[in-house]
């Protein structure tokens, strides 16, 4: 029998979903139906390219409907504030030293939460991979695309 894969990912991300998918719902949908017809009215189909791209779209939304939907259908929401210890799992905000000893500080989040540039990786990232399951004090080697990295773990914190 085969297993349902889970989306672990944090309330804010789950309630984001939702709104991509209302507004495709109440807002993409509607006016891509609307081009619809109106190429509709033009005549001619088979020569007709608003329809042929209204149909297209048509085709990306119910997609992209389709896919939030399933990842909604099988998420795991999961609050940081609920989860303590000493270890980093997801969730979690990691504070680490690179080294150069500066300090970066990450949060560990699901895979459509994820924006470095405001410091939430991906627990499917080199570095979130890297990360779970280690504790404070522990060196973490990371090979990315822009070479090797090195990190020690400064703090875990669930906030």
């Amino acid at each position: 029998m085969a297993t349902i894969e889970k989306f672990p990912m944090l309330a804010e991300g789950y309630a984001e979903l939702q709104r991509q998918l209302k507004h495709l719902k109440e807002v993409e949908r509607p006016e891509n139906v609307e081009a619809i017809e109106e190429a509709r009215a033009h005549g001619d189909l088979s020569e007709n390219a608003e329809y042929h791209a209204a149909k297209e779209r048509q085709g990306q939304i119910e997609a992209q409907i389709a896919e939030i939907e399933d990842k909604l259908a099988r998420a795991h929401v999961i609050d940081p504030k609920t989860l303590s210890g000493d270890r980093v799992v997801f969730g979690a905000t990691v504070d680490l030293l690179d080294e150069e000893d500066r300090k970066i500080t990450y949060q560990i989040v699901g895979e459509t939460e994820a924006d470095a540039k405001r410091g939430r990786i991906s627990y499917n990232s080199p570095l979130g991979r890297a990360l779970i399951g280690r504790k404070v004090d522990d060196e973490v080697e990371v090979v990315t695309p822009s070479g090797d990295r090195s990190y020690v773990i400064e703090r875990v914190r669930f906030i």
